[in-house]
């Protein structure tokens, strides 16, 4: 895997692992907490830093977990592609 391809990798991974760890943790405001201006359904504190964190770190463990399967060679996107192609002459 090139440097390029790990990155774009680790950023995938972050996005994805981010919208899984938004709704962690939040909670609609009670009547009295509701703020002016806000939407009713907007969490009381969104601890939009905490998550951002807890997302680079999951993301990271993710990639450590890909980027060993496909050094490995469990995962193999050459041959995967290969398999297509053969497919598509057919």
């Amino acid at each position: 895997m090139s440097v390029f391809t790990g990155i774009i990798l680790y950023l995938l991974l972050f996005w994805t692992a981010l919208f899984a760890v938004l709704p962690w943790g939040n909670r609609a405001p009670e009547d009295g907490e509701l703020q002016t201006g806000n939407v009713g359904s907007a969490p009381v504190n969104p601890r939009i830093k905490q998550k951002f964190l807890a997302t680079a770190i999951l993301a990271a463990i993710l990639w450590g977990i890909v980027f060993t399967l496909i050094h490995l060679g469990v995962i193999d996107f050459y041959g995967i592609a290969r398999q297509m192609s053969e497919e598509d002459l057919r």
